[in-house]
Parts: C-alpha cells; sequence; structure tokens
C-alpha cells in the first residue's frame, strides 16, 4: 500500500512536507527518489536518497529541499522550504538509481501511489 501526504495550497515563503509511504515494503534497499510534473511539463527528478542515506537535489531546488527517509517505517519524507510558485506541480516518489542524476529504476517510473499537487500561489 502507497500513501502520499502533505497536499498543499500554500502561499510563497512557506514551509511543506511531503510523505510517501510504502506499508509493507521493506525500503532499505532500495534509493528512492520524488519526482515532480507541472501543468504542461515533463516529468523531472528533484530529488533522490540512496540507501546509505546520501542525498542529491536539482539545481532549482537545492538549499530549499530537503529529502529524508525513515526504513522503519517505510516511508520517504520531502521538506520544501521557501517555495515558490515555479514549485507548482504534482509531486511523486518512486525508486531510483542511485545516481546523480535522478531517473527511475530500470528507466521504468513506477510511482507510489497517484501523486501529491502542490499549488504555491500569492
Amino acid at each position: 500500500r502507497f500513501v502520499a501526504s502533505g497536499v498543499g495550497l500554500v502561499p510563497p515563503v512557506v514551509s511543506l512536507r511531503l510523505s510517501c509511504e510504502a506499508s509493507g515494503y521493506n525500503l532499505e534497499h532500495y534509493h528512492i527518489g520524488w519526482f515532480c510534473q507541472a501543468p504542461g511539463k515533463g516529468r523531472e527528478g528533484v530529488s533522490r536518497i540512496t540507501v546509505i542515506g546520501t542525498t542529491r537535489n536539482i539545481d532549482s531546488v537545492n538549499g530549499r529541499f530537503d529529502i529524508s527517509r525513515d526504513n522503519a517505517k517505510s516511508t520517504v519524507f520531502l521538506q520544501m522550504n521557501s517555495l515558490k510558485p515555479e514549485d507548482t506541480a504534482m509531486y511523486y516518489c518512486a525508486t531510483v538509481t542511485g545516481e546523480d542524476e535522478i531517473r527511475p529504476l530500470l528507466g521504468r517510473f513506477t510511482p507510489w501511489g497517484p501523486g501529491t499537487q502542490v499549488t504555491v500561489s500569492s
């Protein structure tokens, strides 16, 4: 069962924390990433965390977003700070390769659940 939470319609500069739970799965063997897709745009890898906790963000969110994981709870988080209107998108989590470029594992994007809409608007 996959559950994503952290729905947000927030004004700019506010923080939001997204979570993605994969109950019944052992996440400790997987690199996990967050992806976003804005209206009319393609999907983009945003942040990823490896099995040993190494993190990487794309430049546009570096210093503002922070990915973390709690393997005991089979949950991955995305702390989103200093939100901007351009962060507006549907956000998904999925397994990734663990490389610097944030890509779906085996080239196959398999999101955990329907995603979480984040809308940043003043």
